[in-house]
Parts: structure tokens; sequence; C-alpha cells
């Protein structure tokens, strides 16, 4: 078996603890269970498919699926060939799969069969991708220009390895809304992502391999499997993938739900039959629901397993953390204050008895808080700053170095990852987020750029102009509002707008409400002010 240079690497990792424990669940999604031993095996079908079909080292290999097996196997696959998994939400539109897919430079789609009739509109505009795998999810044959994924993970061959050495250097790329712009790819190098997420349960990654005995020793100190772990949120965002990678190096499985509509019977039924230890949510657009679920039905559901929740991408309010600790008192919950280019800006940990507020957070180990002017904020002085963290960082963001320069920083010749949240520091050292300096909206944990809404709602006829606002939503986090300038005659459609811009863009970018203005009143050089706007927004919403 192969071992990577230049650092850990997560299919080296892998393929030794499916060695260790073949018989151990890998995969669960409801009435399917995949072993260590066919998490390995079916991962290597899938590889020799994807370097068949032409692919070369470090080629991007994109994964437009609902949470399933087939996700973990796919990035594994691409791992194991020195390839690049590269997540795709599944709400994107036509025009928003062809611009992530050709700025990726993708040459293998594995694809929902669901998905079918969108990925053939977008074939003819991706032109580099050589092959597509097709998941039978029980929506129609597989199309004759697909090739079925379980014939690929059927495929009977040895150990594959790439053309080129596996390495700690090779790359998982993760695209981000971010706050400006059209989703950016965020490189991550294996080995730093792997110490950045990994640490604290297993603490051997912050060393060198080869000063430690490398992956052999590694998950040779796993003396059991680990426990269960349920990504509650798609694994197609940083915070249920990175996660996932988390459950497994630990030795122990992903637990996925059928479902593709959040079902909160269904998560807590999955919690108690699989002996859940550890789930990922997103904030209060989880937490809420369950907690109203325990508060109708207490004692039904039994929860002993759970020692763990973890939540990152979006508020989650102190009130549903003390209500989902008085049903479960024993145990740990973990706001996490992270993103897909910056992990461990600080953190938020929660237990019964202990007070916790809201959007306030210890500054990570290598975080600090910086001012405009360059200066770093000092505790209890009440500026205002942007968060950084430093230590293991991305390597940028994907054929875009000008916005690579503006995130990742050097500040006292440290690199940092400066994302865009403003935070003060209090005496203790703890940090209190204010948000993003910029208007990039945050709704239940998906980030949404105001301006790609605001052209989709100026292709409308009624539309003459428009501007969008984020505002407070207790389920969402932010909810989108449009403040819209019709056409002179014309109506306020809300309907058809919200239909309009659906047509357009995934669903959740479109408005939840939309308010008709005689004129935005744009400025000379057509700039909006979304200041005002939204405290429009708010105040007729309130009113």
């Amino acid at each position: 078996m192969s071992t990577a240079t230049n650092g850990w690497n997560l299919a080296e990792i892998w393929e030794r603890i499916a060695a260790k424990f073949p018989d151990a669940d890998a995969l669960v999604h409801g009435d399917r269970r995949i072993s260590w031993r066919s998490f390995d095996r079916r991962a290597d079908g899938i590889a020799a498919t994807l370097l068949a079909a032409g692919a070369q080292h470090q080629d991007k290999v994109a994964l437009y699926l609902y949470n399933a097996p087939e996700y973990m196997e796919g990035a594994f696959a691409a791992f194991k060939a020195s390839l690049v998994p590269v997540n795709t939400n599944y709400r994107y539109v036509e025009d928003e799969l062809a611009y992530l897919w050709d700025n990726a430079d993708a040459v293998a789609v594995i694809f929902h069969g669901s998905f079918t009739e969108t990925v053939d509109r977008v074939r003819d505009r991706v032109p580099k991708v050589r092959v597509w795998l097709w998941v039978d999810d029980g929506f129609g044959p597989c199309p004759e220009w697909a090739a079925p994924y379980e014939d690929a993970a059927a495929t009977t061959t040895d150990r594959v390895v790439g053309a080129g050495d596996r390495s700690g250097d090779d790359i998982l790329m993760i695209y981000t809304g971010g706050t400006t712009g059209m989703p950016k790819g965020v490189m991550w190098r294996q080995d730093d992502l792997i110490r950045a997420t990994c640490a604290a349960g297993l603490p051997m990654v912050l060393s060198d391999p080869d000063d430690v005995g490398g992956p052999d020793a590694l998950v040779a100190s796993l003396g059991s499997v680990g426990s269960p772990g349920l990504p509650a949120c798609p694994l197609m965002h940083g915070t249920g993938w990175f996660t996932a990678n988390i459950y497994l190096s630990m030795a122990g499985s992903v637990v996925t739900l059928p479902g593709r509509r959040f079902d909160v019977i269904e998560l807590l039924d999955t919690i108690e039959r699989e002996r859940v230890g550890a789930m990922t949510i997103v904030g209060d657009a989880f937490g809420k629901p369950i907690l109203n679920a325990l508060d109708a039905e207490p004692g039904r559901w039994d929860l002993s397993s759970l020692a763990l929740i973890t939540s990152s991408g979006v508020m989650w309010s102190e009130g549903v953390k003390k209500g989902l600790l008085r049903h479960h008192p024993n145990m740990f919950l973990i706001d996490a204050f992270s993103s897909s280019e910056a992990i461990g800006l600080g953190q938020s940990l929660t237990a019964a008895g202990m007070d916790t507020g809201t959007a306030k957070f210890v500054l990570g180990e290598n975080a600090i808080v910086v001012t405009e002017d360059g200066r770093i904020v000092e505790a209890g002085s009440g500026e205002k700053g942007r968060v950084a963290v430093g230590g293991t960082t991305p390597l940028g963001y994907y054929k875009d170095p000008e916005k690579s320069a503006a995130t990742f920083v050097t500040i006292g010749g440290k690199r940092y990852s400066m994302p865009g949240d403003w935070a003060t520091v209090d005496a203790d050292g703890t940090i209190n987020l204010l948000g993003r300096g910029s208007v990039c909206i945050n709704t239940g944990g998906e980030k949404v750029f105001p301006e790609e809404v605001e052209e989709a709602l100026k292709e409308h006829e009624a539309v003459e102009d428009a501007v969008v606002v984020g505002v407070a939503d207790e389920k969402f986090g932010e909810a989108i509002i449009a403040v819209v300038e019709l056409r002179r005659g014309d109506a306020l459609d809300e309907p058809g707008l919200v239909a309009h811009v659906r047509g357009r863009l995934a669903a959740y970018k479109a408005p939840k409400r939309l308010l008709a203005v005689p004129s935005i009143e744009r400025a000379a050089n057509g700039k909006v002010d979304y200041a005002r706007w939204k405290a429009y927004a708010i105040e007729d919403l309130d009113g």
C-alpha cells in the first residue's frame, strides 16, 4: 500500500481503517448498510472508472448528489486516485451549474438520477466533462450518455492509486457562495484540512506523519470503532461534508437520512435506532424544529447515545440550546464560528448549567480580530474589527488570485484567512459577532448575493429596478426581502415575481416578500443605499 508524501492524506487513513475494521459500518442510509470493506472496495471501483475515462492527477470530480452513501464513496474514490472532489449545490439551476462545473474544470460528474433532465440541458455547456456517472434513485432509466454508478462501483480491481503519488498536497475543493460575486472554489490541502478539523479527536495529526509513524500508527491508535455520526445538514456544504470526514477518520460511520426534505421525526427516529453519538446541524433552522418536536412529545425518543451536537453556518440561539439540554442534559453543544475558508475562528461550548450568549464565542487559538487599519483589537477596548484565523488555512480560491489576495492576508508576517465577519472582543477574550461587513444574506445557512437576485428580478418585464436585503428571521436567520420599482402602470404580483426568480435561480434565493416603491433612487454612480432599504423593509414588515 502506498504512503502519502508531504503530510496526511484521507485515502491513506481510510484504507487502513477499512483494513482494521472491515465489518464495521461505514455508511448507513435508511435500510442500506455499507461496511468499511465494501466502502473501500466500491470506492476503488469508482476510482478505476474515473481513471479509465482519462482523469489525470488532480482533475476535478463534481458531486451533484443529495445526502446518500454515494456522496462519501465518490469523495473517497477521488482521494484514492489523487483527484479533487468538488461539491455541487443541488438547488442550483442550469446557469449556475454550467458556471460552477466550467469554473472548476470538472472532468467527471456523479449525479442522482432525479437530476437527469437538468444535467442533459447543461451537458453541451461543459465540454471538459468526460464521464457522467448516474446514481439510480428511482427516477427513470440511465440516459445513454451516462454510465450507471453501480456498474462502476462493482468493478473488480486491485487497490487503485492515481498516476501521481498520493500526497498531503492533494486538494479537496469546496465551492462557497462567499460574500461577493459568483461561487468560489476554496482549495484545501488535505493535510491542512485534516489538521484543522480532526485534531480534537486525533491529536496525532498535528505532528508530521514521518515523525509519528504515519497513517499506520494513527489508525493503530484507534482502539475501537467510532460512534455513528449524523450530518443532518447537506453534505454539499462544508458544515456537513467536513464533519462527515471527521466521523470517518475516527473509524466511525456516517448516517444519512433518506428523506430529501428535513423531517424532524425521521431525524429523531434515526438517532434512536442507530444510537447516533454525534450530530451536525445548521443553527436554529434545525434546532427549533427539533426542540418543538421534543416539547410536543417529551419522552418519546431515547437520545441517550447522543453526546454531541455541532452547529455552524447560521445563528444558534441560547434559548434553543437550553431547551435541547432540558430534554437531554448529558450532551455537549458546540456552536462553531467557522466558514468554508476559515476553520477555527471561534466556538461556543454549552452544557447543562452553563450560560452562553447568542453569537458570543471564545476566540480560536489562532484567531485575532483586526481593525480596518490593520491593528489587532485589544480585549475590552470596544473597537470593531474583522475576525481572522491563522494556522492551517486554504491555499486560496481556485483561479481567482484577486479575491484570494483580499481574503488570505499576511499580518505580522503570518498568513491569515479573513472572510469578512465583524466582531468586538470583550475583556475576557470572548467575541461578540456583529455580522458580515458586506451585504451578503445568510438564509438557513445558504449565502445569497443580493445583486444576483436583483438581476433576476429586473429581467421581468414589470420590474424597472430592484434591491434585495436580508432581514432578521427566527427560523432562517435572515429572510430575503426584495424592494422593487415597477414599470409605470404595473401592479405588484408577488407570486408571479417569486416564480420568475425561481425559474432562474435556486429556490432558496427567491424573496420571501416583495415591497413596491415609486423609485429605488440610485445615486449618480449607480450605487444603492442598502442600509436605507433594509431599514425600510423592516419598518414596512413590522407595520
